[in-house]
């Protein structure tokens, strides 16, 4: 199954990171958080990807066309330019990174990778967020109920920590910003049958307004109940939290070994 990472996005709340790069390839402990949501879908055995490419998207297409050599130990003949690699990096995953356009919106991202899609089930992403979602039993969910789309609803992450008081002023429980115990969002993480494609009219369609509001509409639409981590990084601050989790060696996202 193809994983379509819409990755083409100007970021530009998260401006003082996106200034010189595209959002997906701002790093996450020495590695664009690009990186970590493919680790996510590959610990699940999806390992074939689509990167929806747009602001800045040669940036993203030189990292994976060194991504070979600059991960793996080799020894070069100057004299020829042969390579005798050594230790190969491990990586089997296959990669298409697509151009959709500097200013082609979410849906008509995808729309633009018809050709490759095919007729065949296929999961969309956003480049920014993680979470410790169960991608196995995302796609068993949405196999099951036979409808066009699901969404990955979550639990939005609180603006502020949360103070639990007992009785008078003694705090009993600090928790910093946790997820918060009403409503849901949209998290991402879908999937999809080749005829959502349809929905999807140009390059203007934005993916979250028309097309799943007609997919709502038609009772097309479920949603997966993640009651997990989830995280977005749409500001300093949270790519700062992001940052902090992983060199915590505590990364609730890191599901892979």
């Amino acid at each position: 199954m193809k994983v379509v990472i819409l990755a083409g996005g100007l970021g530009t709340r998260l401006a003082e990171e996106t200034s010189t790069r595209p959002k997906p390839m701002v790093e996450i402990g020495g590695k664009p958080i690009l990186w970590h949501i493919m680790n996510m879908y590959a610990h699940s055995g999806q390992k074939d990807f689509l990167v929806a490419c747009g602001y800045k998207g040669e940036i993203i297409k030189e990292y994976f066309h060194n991504f070979y050599i600059h991960s793996s130990d080799y020894f070069v003949n100057l004299k020829d330019g042969s390579l005798d690699i050594v230790n190969n990096n491990g990586f089997d995953w296959s990669i298409g990174v697509i151009d959709t356009g500097l200013d082609t919106m979410t849906g008509g991202r995808i729309r633009r990778l018809r050709s490759w899609l095919q007729d065949e089930t296929f999961m969309v992403t956003y480049g920014d967020g993680l979470g410790n979602i169960d991608i196995a039993k995302l796609v068993a969910f949405h196999r099951e109920h036979g409808r066009l789309a699901t969404v990955t609803a979550v639990r939005p992450p609180a603006r502020f920590g949360e103070l639990v008081l007992n009785g008078g002023s003694e705090v009993r429980e600090f928790s910093e910003k946790p997820q918060t115990g009403e409503g849901w969002i949209n998290g991402g993480f879908f999937v999809f049958e080749p005829q959502v494609l349809d929905y999807l009219s140009d390059d203007q369609s934005i993916l979250e307004r028309e097309p799943l509001e007609r997919l709502a509409s038609d009772k097309q639409l479920m949603a997966y109940r993640h009651e997990g981590f989830w995280q977005p990084m749409d500001t300093l601050r949270e790519k700062q939290l992001l940052e902090s989790l992983w060199k915590s060696g505590k990364a609730p996202w890191k599901v892979w070994s």
